[in-house]
């Protein structure tokens, strides 16, 4: 009686345990590398163009012989010339379709714009 007892404890810690541990782990952070001015002078280039919602870390890189900006979801980077790096966080509370594009003024008329996927 008692070892059924033990084993029954046994096995309702363990799976309390298997049930708990992925509740408790953290997501982790989504980074998306973006070169603003590649692979031409007005295109972006993104490493995902669809992400889970929750916090995006945007890694920013200006790779264009003009400055750009990047700009999405309410926040945007300063002016990257080439070279220059921005991290920008956004969170995004829900899935849907998000437009990013550079502001400074025609460039995103000339092409530098684009739709990020949350999902």
């Amino acid at each position: 009686m008692k070892k059924i007892r033990v084993l029954t404890l046994g096995l309702v810690a363990t799976a309390l345990l298997l049930w708990a541990l992925p509740a408790g782990a953290q997501r982790s952070a989504t980074v998306v590398k973006v070169q603003a001015g590649k692979p031409a002078e007005f295109r972006f280039t993104l490493s995902t163009k669809s992400v889970k919602h929750g916090t995006v870390t945007f890694a920013v890189t200006g790779a264009g012989a003009l400055p750009h900006d990047f700009k999405i979801n309410g926040k945007s980077t300063k002016l990257l010339s080439g070279g220059q790096t921005q991290n920008l966080t956004v969170t995004f509370a829900k899935a849907g379709k998000y437009p990013y594009l550079c502001t400074v003024t025609g460039h995103a008329a000339a092409g530098m714009k684009g739709t990020l996927t949350v999902t």
